[in-house]
């Protein structure tokens, strides 16, 4: 090994760190390059660099990805602790900007972007054109502390400890089928009734199961845009929001009645959470989700 005098400390740089780190908690050097926004050759040599700068072998390479040595760990945890400084620093500038302009990042479950906000997104873009809205359309729970979002609309009982958040409309769920299974359902009474159902809820609930005795688990779906999908073309019954299924067209049955189903919050770190952009969007949606709210209940 070389001494600390021979190592080539010149050569290593923030970015190379940050890889480290990334590696280290992903794994493989595209899940690593996706959360960097490089490719995974770029991963792959910034990963070679820091192993020739210390002359050591920093991940063992297996079938299954990048193993992170000793060293590897060492590197994450410190590059880990310069990260959240560097987030804590920029979170800080950010909300002391009161400016209307420039980006400004928003994260939101995809169906909720898709069949909700869009007129209040139209209105907010209206008034401040010179704000860059960029959506992250997903169902994951985004680091705010990291930066990943300056913003969320999270439907949630918990949206997080350590955020500050305003409660934008409470929602019920209901079963909902395209109307062609529900006309299915009423005039065949001796036939099973087939659930679509999300992995995260795989069961039916008691009171189906009290009740409505023929049903039955038909499908179970990983993701809510595929079970929607499979909804409105008449696969079976589903159980969802009340704003999602009078959205898409499906008719709401009673073999469910409306149950409480998470809220929607609006969230944000409270180091944002006063910036001018941050505000100019919470002023927007906040009587936006009240003059909606016959949708979700």
């Amino acid at each position: 090994m070389k001494t600390y005098d021979d190592l080539h400390w010149d050569d290593l740089h923030w970015d190379d760190l940050r890889t480290v780190l990334a590696l280290v908690r992903h794994g493989t050097l595209a899940e690593a390059g996706a959360q960097l926004g490089v490719n995974y050759t770029t991963v792959a040599r910034r990963i070679a660099r820091v192993e020739r700068a210390l002359d050591l072998p920093v991940f063992e390479r297996t079938a299954d990805g990048y193993r992170p040595t000793e060293v590897a760990q060492q590197i994450g945890a410190k590059a880990a602790e310069m990260e959240a400084a560097a987030d804590d620093l920029l979170r800080g500038l950010s909300g002391q900007d009161q400016r209307l302009s420039g980006p400004l990042v928003v994260t939101a479950p995809q169906l909720l972007i898709a069949h909700v906000l869009g007129p209040a997104l139209k209105a907010f873009t209206a008034k401040y054109p010179e704000i860059q809205l960029k959506l992250r359309a997903s169902n994951d729970l985004l680091d705010l502390n990291r930066r990943e979002a300056d913003i969320a609309l999270r439907i949630s009982r918990d949206p997080g400890d350590t955020l500050k958040g305003r409660r934008l409309v409470e929602q019920a769920s209901a079963s909902f089928a395209s109307a062609t299974y529900a006309d299915h359902i009423s005039q065949h009474t001796d036939l099973p009734i087939d659930w679509l159902v999300y992995e995260g809820m795989a069961d039916l609930p008691p009171h189906v199961r009290q009740h409505h005795p023929l049903s039955r688990i038909h499908m179970v779906f990983d993701d809510m845009v595929a079970m929607a999908g499979a909804a409105q073309a008449g696969l079976g019954v589903v159980r969802m929001p009340l704003f999602l299924g009078r959205a898409l067209g499906l008719r709401q049955i009673d073999l469910l009645p409306p149950q409480p189903y998470p809220e929607i919050w609006l969230v944000a770190h409270r180091d944002l959470w006063a910036s001018a952009k941050v505000a100019a969007l919470r002023a927007e949606l906040v009587p936006f989700f009240k003059a909606e709210r016959h949708r979700f209940i």
